[in-house]
């Protein structure tokens, strides 16, 4: 499982023009099964995905489809992590 951190580096009236190619990349990564839980973070610096693939090398290939990433108003980070308790309503998402 991974959470992905963006943090935007342009300003927000560019982030807002690349909302809408942002939410189609979402809306595939969602349907694809990739994609479990994302939002924006407050204040609005950024945006927090979590996602669930086979590698950081996958997940890296997925953000590079990302229009905030390809235009260059946003950066990721990666945090790769185990989820070994979850609240029972989330236990299909635990991991051994």
């Amino acid at each position: 499982m991974f959470i992905l951190l963006l943090t935007y580096v342009k300003p927000l009236s560019e982030i807002d023009r690349l909302i809408p190619p942002h939410v189609e990349y979402l809306e595939k990564n969602y349907a694809a099964g990739t994609f479990l839980f994302s939002g924006r973070r407050e204040p609005r610096t950024g945006g927090v995905i979590i996602a669930r693939a086979g590698s950081r090398a996958e997940v890296k290939a997925i953000i590079a489809e990302d229009p905030f990433l390809i235009e260059g108003a946003a950066e990721y980070e990666i945090v790769e992590f185990h989820p070994s308790k979850t609240a029972p309503d989330l236990d299909a998402y635990r991991e051994p």
